[in-house]
């Protein structure tokens, strides 16, 4: 798969993930901590293997530098809401307020990525190259859910 593929894949994953979220209410705590674990680990591991393999390719490059950095400061946005919701009670509508801010931001960096960067990076990247970042992607990806699973 190449690189737009793996990271809409990604991005179906977790929106997934908020709809399943979104469905459950302050007395299901144990469900929230579940689904919220999954998708915590989901969008740390996209946001490292953007930032490892597909953005350095794009952010020195004239035409998608500016939306290659705005995507950067985006997920520093999505880090720190995933830290706060993390160390909050899941039981709670402050929590449920603070996780639908998170699903705004992450589908506000969706759309852009998808439409925008891609767009921008297909004009960069040639099919090879794309293969490629999917490639290191997918191995970092793999590497990464092992350790998770087995820790």
């Amino acid at each position: 798969m190449n690189v737009y593929e793996i990271l809409q894949k990604d991005h179906e994953t977790v929106k997934a993930l908020f709809g399943k979220l979104e469905e459950t209410t302050e007395d299901q705590v144990e469900e929230r901590e579940r689904l919220f674990q999954t998708l915590n680990q989901e969008l740390t591991v996209h946001a490292a293997a953007e930032e490892k393999f597909f953005y350095p390719a794009l952010k020195n490059v004239e035409e998608s530098e500016d939306d290659t950095l705005e995507a950067i400061e985006e997920h520093k946005v999505v880090k720190k809401l995933l830290k706060e919701l993390e160390a909050n009670q899941k039981g709670t509508k402050e929590w449920a307020a603070k996780l639908k801010v998170l699903q705004e931001n992450v589908e506000h960096h969706v759309e852009e990525e998808e439409g925008e960067l891609f767009e921008k990076a297909e004009d960069i990247l040639d099919e090879e190259e794309a293969d490629s970042i999917g490639e290191e992607i997918e191995a970092y990806k793999a590497e990464h859910s092992e350790m998770e699973d087995a820790g």
